[in-house]
């Protein structure tokens, strides 16, 4: 298969030969491996790449991925990182709008009359920026001569990829790993890989957040050596019972494998002392060419996991060839139960309050390329302030994040990469004629794919509460869609999406939740007492920008007042600025939208979180920490 410049334009385009979305599981050769806690089999490629930018696909390099090209005139880059913030392209803030707005009339393949299948739109665009990355590279000695895989965690906004001259494959949804099979066309010395990265694609009406539009491969690149007998994905689900001292787990797996021999699993959960609690055998079958089992099993006795008390057992799925352990996969999970009684939620029992904070991902020097210091920083700053819960918005965060709130007991919304707010939303105004994905049948199953990666990355989470559907898209079938997607999977976790109220027809199909954002207090109690069918959050409120916050009591109370109404999300956590050196002081200072001749651009709307970008805390975090504490 050769690469097409022209999936940039389709909708119906959004993955070539790209391997199925799967958990998120580490694994070993054996339990000594997992001691060290180093697996021999992962190669990262972060660093320095050779790389040349273009401001089109026209003047892009053409055949820059073939092994014998000259690179002598690219420049160099280090991966992770924005191409922005290493001095090409334009930085450039936006909320609602689309980039595009006051420039070029553009409106989504299918989505109005006249805008006809996109053909052209973006591959033949005079400003569509391209960033063509090359990076050479031997295999380390553990990976030779096996199965190889690649994962690119976060690459903004399409890309395509090849490796010693042959076309791999090609990708949309920049928050969600995406992985390739290298294995035909990898070696063990001078390997060639080039990997092309698009600015815009159809992908930019799904991906209109409120933040920094940059582009680039911004998460980590990792080789990945999978064993002969492997675990290729999982999903273990923890029960709680309704005594909240016993329960049962249920687990799935599928395992790939290059060998005829006799293939056996098992699955052991221990506690946290080491206690070994269960040690069962998973009966492994062939269903349709790909190997699976499931065990459910009975756990008599059981701590509860929440935000109090985030206890985690250890889990071990254990794979042989014969008698001969060949891999190992750990994974900590815990036991707890939510569910809507009477219109309320309740986690183990107890009604749940969710005191959240909207998080992007950000760091005032490297945007949102972050790394453990940042979120580790997060999340010390989370649990001293009171907060109990997180949403992802928009988008799925680096998977690290998930595992800490495991561990800490943060409650996370997961929210699926979904934006397409300048699309429904015009100066204020709903004005939806030319929504994507509205109902529009070209775009249903890349909204579904992106529900798809949010779900089966992070299944396993014991942390994750809720799924979102996504982020200000309005409401139509293909919303609807991704709703049954997850319902379908009746994993006892709530699904949750905010902009069904702009459009009641879907309220009853659109979201377990009554969500709002930036409702008054007297708007909330007028839906309380009227009629409410369900319990209701505000995914967003507060918005900290100057000097907010003062209002946060008047929310609080209605806690009290009314079970049915159960918390939120302050918008937001963490300012996006961008901290550079002062042309006339010399000082390093922060930046917002419109400071870099951006236009459009939304100016300082970029700073409204609780803490200021370099992770300071503001002021209003008094009043969060106070009020929070009282519920938490």
């Amino acid at each position: 298969m050769q690469a097409n410049i022209k999936w940039l334009d389709n909708p119906e385009v959004f993955r070539v030969n790209q391997a199925d979305a799967h958990s998120d599981h580490n694994y070993f050769m054996n339990y000594a491996e997992l001691e060290r806690g180093k697996n021999k089999l992962l190669q990262s490629l972060n660093g320095q790449w050779d790389f040349q930018f273009s401001i089109n696909t026209m003047e892009r390099p053409q055949e820059f991925y073939q092994v014998d090209y000259d690179r002598s005139s690219f420049d160099k880059i280090m991966v992770p990182g924005h191409i922005e913030l290493a001095g090409y392209d334009q930085i450039r803030y936006i909320n609602t709008l689309y980039p595009w707005e006051g420039k070029k009339y553009l409106r989504g393949a299918h989505s109005i009359e006249g805008a006809g299948d996109g053909a052209g739109m973006f591959s033949e665009a005079e400003y569509n920026p391209v960033g063509s990355y090359v990076k050479t590279f031997d295999l380390d000695s553990e990976l030779v001569d096996k199965r190889i895989s690649i994962c690119f965690e976060g690459v903004e906004e399409a890309m395509y990829v090849w490796l010693n001259g042959e076309f791999i494959g090609y990708a949309e949804d920049s928050f969600t790993p995406s992985e390739f099979d290298l294995t035909p066309y990898i070696k063990e010395k001078n390997n060639v890989l080039a990997v092309q990265v698009h600015k815009m694609s159809t992908a930019a009406f799904l991906e209109d957040q409120d933040f920094f539009r940059f582009f680039g491969i911004f998460r980590n690149v990792t080789l990945k050596a999978i064993p002969d007998i492997h675990v290729q994905d999982m999903w273990i689900q923890p029960i709680l019972n309704k005594d909240n001292a016993s329960g049962k787990i249920i687990v799935d797996v599928k395992v790939s494998s290059t060998k005829d021999c006799a293939k056996s699993a098992k699955f052991v959960l221990a506690d946290k002392a080491g206690n070994k609690l269960l040690c069962e055998s998973i009966t492994l079958a062939d269903v349709s060419g790909i190997v699976e089992g499931t065990l459910t099993v009975d756990v008599e006795t059981v701590i509860p996991w929440d935000n109090h008390s985030p206890y985690l057992y250890d889990t071990y799925i254990e794979l042989y060839d014969g008698k001969q352990l060949v891999e190992v996969v750990p994974y900590k999970v815990g036991f707890r139960r939510l569910e809507i009684i009477d219109k309320v939620m309740y986690l183990n029992g107890k009604r749940l309050v969710l005191v959240g904070v909207n998080r992007h991902e950000w760091s005032a020097k490297t945007g949102r390329v972050i790394g453990m210091e940042e979120m580790i920083s997060d999340m010390q700053c989370v649990k001293r302030n009171n907060i109990n819960a997180v949403r992802t918005c928009h988008y799925p965060d680096q998977i690290p994040w998930y595992y800490m709130c495991d561990e800490a007991g943060v409650y996370l919304m997961s929210e699926t990469n979904l934006e397409s707010h300048g699309s429904f939303q015009k100066l204020g105004a709903i004005e939806p004629s030319c929504n994507v994905p509205g109902s529009i049948p070209q775009w249903r199953e890349a909204v579904i794919d992106r529900a798809r990666n949010n779900f089966e990355t992070f299944k396993n989470h014991t942390s994750v509460l809720f799924w979102s559907l996504g982020n200000e898209s309005y409401a139509g079938d293909d919303i609807e869609a991704m709703n049954k997607y997850f319902k379908d999977k009746n994993d006892g976790r709530l699904v949750h999406y905010e902009s069904s109220y702009y459009n009641r027809a879907y309220e009853d199909t659109i979201s377990d939740l009554e969500s709002r954002m930036y409702a008054k207090p007297e708007d909330v109690e007028e839906y309380l007492r009227n009629s409410a069918k369900k319990p209701y959050i505000l995914c967003e409120f507060m918005h900290d920008m100057g000097n907010s916050m003062g209002g946060l009591g008047s929310y609080m109370k209605l806690i009290d007042k009314y079970d049915m109404y159960q918390g939120g999300f302050i918008w937001d956590f963490i300012d996006q600025a961008i901290m550079v050196k002062d042309e006339v002081t010399g000082k390093e200072v922060l930046r917002y939208g419109g400071d870099f001749e951006d236009r459009p651009a939304d100016y300082e709307f970029s700073g409204n979180g609780i803490v200021f970008a370099d992770r300071r805390e503001k002021p209003a975090m008094q009043e969060v920490r106070y009020y929070y504490g009282l519920y938490i």
